[in-house]
């Protein structure tokens, strides 16, 4: 007997995206969580200037949230301040 396949790569980086997307609705800012049809997940905050696009990665044995490149583009998604980060991105 087998039990249910674990989760895939896309379905864990959806899961942290809705966490991440509902932190920053409560906070008041416009998002969405997009799944396109080829390519990875990621949640788009709406901004003046542009969304901001935020994609969940997996470094090693730790997920983070990106949104470009540098490490000053990226934190840990386990940071308890990691949606604050996001937040003060998209001001």
């Amino acid at each position: 007997m087998t039990g249910p396949a674990p989760p895939s790569l896309e379905q864990v980086q959806f899961f942290h995206l809705t966490r991440l997307a509902w932190a920053l609705k409560v906070r008041g800012l416009a998002v969405s969580v997009q799944l396109p049809r080829r390519g990875e997940p990621c949640l788009s905050v709406r901004r003046e200037s542009g969304p901001l696009l935020v994609r969940a990665a997996l470094h090693g044995q730790r997920w983070v949230f990106t949104w470009g490149r540098g490490r000053s583009r990226c934190v840990d998604e386990r940071d308890e301040s990691a949606f604050e980060r996001v937040w003060e991105v998209a001001q």
